[in-house]
């Protein structure tokens, strides 16, 4: 072994950024500094003194949790993973000598988030510098959902019909209600059977970015929730969509509401889908496929779309914080390409 060096750390960073550490590259180019003043609510009930230990900044905070959503970490994995790898620690502009927050400390960050509602305020604060920095929402919107599985729930059959009843089971003891979700649902799709809950999305078609969500339990029908995804900043009054949001009703919503509908029509029992149908659907699923893109980047780029938590007012944190993430990668990807096209003649 060689001798060590005061400079080990940053040679080794340094050969890091050189392979090209995204992280690195998020760090530098995110506002973080603008999410500071609705992160400082977090600690307004919590620091009821000036005595003790100061608690770890909001803004480190707050992109630990972008850390653990980008890797799909559980809070004990995120702890020990920003002790073990340097570039954790450099995204978090943390010192090796520095203090590295613990699992029940980011726990009770995301707990804090969920009480005061601040997720949403957070993700459309991000949406407020995309369109200042010219990425507004335009070339009309696409509207789809994804399930989000979270760990099955081993209950009786009659325990399951309460619980589909809005009720909780009378004899379950506080700390096994505590370990039970009964606000996420079964689902089926293709066949396969899915439990948690759903992540609606709508992205614009330009820059596929995520302009509104909804959190839903897994077996809400996705058309019940496309007034509350539709986004009124888009540019383009075209909307797009599968043949799962088809109906007389949304077709008439739609119309009203001054959209032009490009969502893909559904056959029929006993009456399928004509050529000139189907030639249809396949000239819209060009457009309304990009979505599949975003979809695509959280469960194979970010370690997967299974959450690990309990309730559905913890599923919207953690379901926003991966929608978060997902728009700020993509703005890293439209500024590098940005970047690189040739400069107008």
């Amino acid at each position: 072994m060689g001798q060590r060096s005061f400079f080990d750390v940053e040679n080794r960073l340094q050969s890091v950024s050189k392979m090209g550490d995204p992280l690195e590259r998020l760090a530098a180019t995110i506002p973080w500094e603008s999410f500071r003043p609705m992160l400082e609510k977090v600690h307004e009930k919590e620091r009821k003194s000036n005595a003790g230990r100061k608690p770890i900044d909001v803004v480190l905070m707050f992109k630990a949790l972008i850390l653990q959503t980008l890797y799909n970490l559980a809070d004990e994995q995120v702890e020990y993973q920003i002790r073990d790898r340097l570039s954790f620690a450099r995204f978090l502009g943390l010192g090796i000598e520095d203090a590295v927050p613990d699992a029940t400390t980011v726990w009770r960050f995301r707990e804090r988030l969920k009480e005061l509602q601040l997720m949403e305020v957070l993700f459309d604060r991000f949406g407020d510098y995309l369109a200042a920095q010219g990425y507004q929402a335009k070339q009309g919107q696409i509207v789809d959902a994804s399930i989000v599985p979270v760990p099955i729930q081993r209950n009786s059959r009659e325990e399951n019909q309460r619980i589909k009843q809005g009720e909780v089971p009378q004899d379950w003891s506080e700390p096994k209600r505590e370990q039970k979700d009964v606000q996420a649902r079964w689902t089926k799709k293709h066949g396969k059977s899915y439990f948690g809950y759903k992540n609606h999305i709508d992205v614009d078609a330009e820059h596929k970015l995520i302009r509104t969500f909804k959190v839903t339990p897994a077996n809400v029908h996705d058309s019940q929730v496309l007034d509350d995804l539709i986004d009124p900043d888009n540019e383009d009054p075209e909307v797009w969509a599968d043949s799962a949001y088809r109906s007389e009703e949304t077709e008439a919503v739609l119309e009203d509401a001054g959209y032009e509908s490009h969502i893909c029509e559904k056959g029929q029992a006993g009456q399928p889908l004509s050529p000139e149908q189907e030639a249809s659907n396949r000239q819209r699923s060009k457009v309304r496929s990009r979505v599949e893109h975003v979809f695509g980047f959280q469960q194979n780029s970010m370690g997967g779309k299974r959450i690990r938590t309990i309730g559905l007012t913890r599923a919207e944190v953690k379901i926003g914080l991966m929608n978060m993430a997902y728009n700020l990668m993509r703005y890293l990807q439209l500024i590098k390409r940005k970047e690189g096209a040739p400069a107008a003649a």
